[in-house]
């Protein structure tokens, strides 16, 4: 069922958390922001609209990445054992079949979903270099056609964040598949 991820207010602070990736690599929030910030995006392999979006994620982050902003990836589904697409295995399958260069994190108890008030995957954030919320939305306007996108929302926050200009306020939510909560 898709849903849509809920209103945060600007200037939320990133909530601190340590997650492992499907290798056992540990990463600390602190560590993965970039000199002017980073993209969190709750995510998953099985979902199609996550699966729309995990391409143009790494093209941006190839885009942005030199300019001061990281990426993450975090799947809180893999704690759903009705969902085998999203387990540890297939978790590193998908970063292999995908090329993904960023780290792609596992929220085995779904606390940090819940700490994010996260909804769906994908659920984007991008936090300035002093870790406070500066957008929360979709991707772009279209995720079912990339070569019909007319506003690339997150990309356009990311460039205006490097820039030092104003994010626009008004920010549309992304849409999704529900988390898989399994409490």
């Amino acid at each position: 069922m898709a849903v849509e991820s809920i209103k945060i207010p600007l200037g939320t602070e990133a909530p601190y958390f340590e997650l492992k990736d499907p290798y056992g690599k540990v990463y600390k929030l602190d560590e993965l922001f970039g000199s002017k910030g980073l993209v969190i995006i709750f995510t998953c392999n099985h979902c199609p609209y996550a699966q729309a979006i995990w391409p143009r994620s790494i093209e941006l982050y190839q885009k942005v990445k030199d300019k001061g902003i990281n990426f993450v990836a975090i799947n809180p589904n893999v704690a759903n054992p009705a969902y085998p697409e999203d387990s540890i295995e297939k978790m590193k399958e998908y970063i292999q079949k995908l090329n993904i260069p960023f780290p792609y994190l596992i929220d085995e108890t779904q606390e940090v979903a819940r700490k994010y008030n996260a909804q769906c995957t994908p659920d984007i954030y991008l936090y300035n270099a002093e870790r406070k919320l500066v957008y929360h939305g979709r991707f772009d306007d279209n995720w079912k056609d990339p070569n019909k996108v007319k506003s690339k929302d997150l990309e356009e926050a990311i460039l205006n964040l490097i820039e030092g200009r104003e994010i626009n306020p008004e920010q549309y939510p992304s849409i999704g598949c529900s988390i898989k909560w399994v409490k």
